[in-house]
């Protein structure tokens, strides 16, 4: 058998490697934090990477070894390669990227415990359940970060501009009919808001979707919000239903449904008070974002905004404990 020992400081060093790659990934994620708490958050979450590193790298020269110093280093450069790498990918990639990183250092610091236990060394032991302490709470961060990408609602980590755009770009490839739908495509993606379109087969939807692009051509004059209205009806009307429904969406996006299209009843009627108890109640994310846009695109009165923003986060937690369940 390997003596555990040499095996415990090979492993020390992978995550030394590992926790600098982090480290890293965590100061380039700070320029993409929706606000100050979370810019705040994430470079906590720097310093502990980097307090952990220096941890590992002292407990590795405890054992009688040699911390992989130079690794940590490539280690860091290849977080800012993946970086550059990640602005081709939409931002759930990304994500998923940081997860699967997390991901390893959970199950490393897991395997290394049990080797500093055959080990009995005491203090690593305990510096590694700190690790897995900590890795599990990331874990669970990056969870509600894909839960809050998942509902639409605003997430801590916001695309950069490039992949913001990489993210329209995909959507829009996946278009059949795409002759048919130009129109249609011109008037609404121009404003970048609209994150779906029409999925009908061609066969037997062309002509349709057609009506639905000439409906909201001959609106377009009558202002932006009247089209979209008008062309969700239509598509309604016709039998368009995805049509219909990727056009509501984009409405809902661009906070511009009537106000009696709200999930609150009487919205205009009420101060902020009652529209922040009854966003409360609310438990489906597509009905708190058509809150939140709406308001933002309106009054854009804080307290509002504010508490439509932690409702959604409350319910990207709820989405993301029962996927983990």
């Amino acid at each position: 058998m390997a003596d555990p020992t040499i095996e415990l400081r090979g492993e020390l060093n992978a995550l030394l490697r590992l926790t600098q790659a982090e480290a890293m990934i965590a100061q380039i994620r700070r320029a993409q934090a929706r606000d100050e708490a979370i810019e705040k958050e994430l470079a906590q979450n720097m310093s502990n990477s980097e307090d952990r590193a220096r941890r590992l790298t002292q407990a590795i020269r405890d054992l009688g070894g040699v911390p992989d110093l130079f690794g940590a280093v490539v280690a860091r450069a290849a977080a800012v390669a993946k970086a550059q790498v990640e602005q081709g990918q939409p931002l759930a990639e990304a994500l998923m990227g940081d997860l699967a990183l997390e991901r390893q250092l959970l199950d490393r610091a897991r395997f290394a415990r049990v080797l500093a236990e055959t080990a009995d060394e005491r203090k690593v032991v305990r510096l590694l359940e700190r690790l897995e302490t900590a890795h599990t709470a990331t874990v669970e961060w990056l969870n509600t970060r894909l839960a809050e990408h998942a509902v639409g609602g605003p997430t801590a980590i916001r695309p950069t501009p490039v992949q913001a755009a990489v993210g329209v770009s995909r959507r829009l490839a996946t278009l059949p009919a795409r002759q048919a739908v130009d129109s249609l495509n011109r008037s609404i993606v121009a404003f970048g808001e609209l994150q779906e379109q029409v999925e009908e087969s061609v066969t037997t939807t062309v002509d349709r979707v057609r009506r639905v692009a000439d409906a909201v051509g001959e609106a377009w004059t009558a202002g932006r919000d009247a089209m979209l209205e008008r062309g969700e009806a239509v598509a309604t009307a016709e039998g368009a239903g995805r049509a219909a429904k990727a056009l509501h969406r984009g409405r809902v996006e661009l906070g511009a449904l009537n106000a009696d299209e709200l999930p609150i009843k009487r919205y205009q009627d009420l101060n902020v008070t009652t529209i922040v108890n009854r966003l409360q109640r609310l438990t489906d994310a597509e009905e708190v974002r058509a809150v939140l846009n709406y308001e933002q695109a309106t009054k854009n009165r804080k307290g509002v905004v504010n508490a439509a923003q932690a409702q959604l986060e409350e319910v990207a937690n709820q989405v993301a404990a029962g996927a983990s369940a």
